[in-house]
């Protein structure tokens, strides 16, 4: 160990046993080999059904057939993927830049529009990012790396998404890493992709719970409640809407009422007659039923009120929403309180976790994508440039006055493209060589007012 002394050279000092920096790790993460119930143990998981794999089917279920779960995904996920991506210089190398801008298909931060590459089988980032944010649904979202060599220079392919539900294992460190993962093998044996060739998307991530948490964890409990209300308020409407039909025999003849074996005998096939005919009665045009002399056929209702499904029902809706901060998704509805203020603090908190979320997909893709192309062409010591999200909520379009008084302040100098940027937004029509005119640079004063001759 190195120390200034006084006369501010450095010299070397004696280290203490023990107070030396640690390079190997004593304590672990992981307590015990892969399995269910490290699994289990680790996403600290009490719901038998929402333990892996049983949970991305729940997961799944909630999402294709919840229009609240839908909306609130669809109003978390379509921002992240419609805001602006682009790649920061950062200090790299122009060719660096350039090299990434174009394998990624992104533009350079402060530049004009760059001309990429051809896109057909080639690597897409709006596709790349639907897929990365179903790490939201079901907790991860796995990727395989794939490059190819041209003209002594590597370039990404793709990013092979890895189904959450091929994926039979997990292989993680003792100290919490992750090692590979294994896919279920089409022909028997398993497929194993190391962590090298892997760029991983986890969802809350703790510790070795490289399976992560589901935004619809939180959710899962009114999703149930709500799927079960619904079942009965269906149930209601079918049994009580139409009423349940209900059959009176008709009155015994005398001639049968003298014999206890007629009797019997005729109770028995009025009865069952009846039963045949309320069960088989169908509302419809032709709708219609035939019956014996002094038999009667009504439809009877509940007596008193039906329970008011609806209440409960949007209550799961409002907490469906609410467990992912978007609140104000319900506001606007029958039953909904509150001021525009109060919707847009909520709007606010939840743009906020968009901006979080988004800059957790950059990291992933920062060191798992970015870093790994520097990486394969120039070496670790190259600096690399990053992959930067626009922030959600501060995009405001220019309105034309805007774009007038920021001229008019010399902030912006039209140019050609701002003019054809400008006619193209406000359907304008295209600027014609031949008719063109040069825009006066100064306003020509008003001519001074004849005098006014005396009476």
């Amino acid at each position: 160990m190195l120390q200034l002394n006084e006369q501010g050279l450095f010299q070397p000092v004696a280290v203490a046993p023990g107070s030396r920096p640690a390079t190997v790790e004593r304590g672990y993460q992981s307590a015990q080999l892969p399995g269910w119930g490290m699994f289990s143990d680790e996403s600290h998981e009490t719901n038998a059904e929402l333990v892996w794999p049983a949970s991305l089917e729940v997961y799944h279920r909630m999402r294709r057939e919840d229009p609240q779960v839908g909306s609130v995904l669809r109003a978390v996920t379509t921002p992240i993927r419609r805001t602006p991506w682009m790649i920061d210089p950062a200090g790299a190398r122009g060719v660096v830049v350039e090299h990434v801008a174009n394998n990624l298909g992104l533009p350079i931060k402060g530049r004009g529009p760059l001309r990429l590459l051809r896109t057909r089988g080639r690597f897409s980032f709006e596709e790349h990012l639907r897929h990365a944010l179903l790490e939201l649904v079901y907790g991860h979202s796995f990727f395989e790396q794939v490059f190819f060599v041209q003209d002594g220079l590597v370039y990404l392919r793709k990013l092979g998404w890895r189904p959450p539900r091929s994926i039979s294992r997990i292989v993680v460190a003792r100290d919490g890493g992750l090692e590979a993962i294994e896919q279920e093998g089409l022909s028997g044996s398993d497929i194993r992709i190391p962590v090298a060739r892997l760029v991983a998307y986890v969802n809350d991530r703790e510790g070795a719970n490289w399976l992560g948490q589901s935004l619809l964890r939180t959710a899962y409990k009114m999703w149930l409640l709500k799927d079960r209300g619904l079942r009965t308020q269906a149930l209601t409407l079918e049994r009580n809407g139409l009423g349940v039909p209900v059959y009176e025999g008709a009155e015994m003849p005398e001639a049968v009422a003298k014999s206890p074996t007629e009797r019997d005998r005729w109770q028995t096939s009025e009865r069952d007659a009846g039963l045949r005919v309320a069960k088989e009665f169908r509302a419809g045009d032709g709708a219609g039923a035939s019956i014996p002399h002094s038999a009667s056929l009504t439809l009877k209702g509940v007596d008193g009120r039906l329970p008011d499904t609806d209440k409960p029902i949007r209550y799961y809706d409002e907490q469906i929403a609410r467990s992912m901060l978007a609140n104000f998704l319900n506001l606007g509805g029958d039953s909904s309180k509150g001021s525009y203020a109060l919707g847009a603090t909520f709007e606010d908190f939840f743009t906020g976790s968009l901006n979080a979320l988004s800059l957790q997909v950059a990291d992933v893709m920062q060191q798992h994508v970015v870093e790994d192309l520097v990486d394969w062409n120039w070496g670790e010591a190259e600096p690399a440039p990053r992959i930067v999200p626009a922030v959600i909520g501060e995009d405001q379009a220019i309105t034309p006055e805007g774009l007038g008084q920021l001229i008019d302040a010399g902030v912006v100098i039209p140019d050609a493209v701002l003019e054809e940027a400008t006619r193209s937004r406000y359907r304008l029509p295209a600027k014609d060589e031949k008719t063109a005119r040069v825009a006066p640079t100064t306003i020509p004063a008003a001519a001074p007012a004849a005098p006014e001759e005396d009476a």
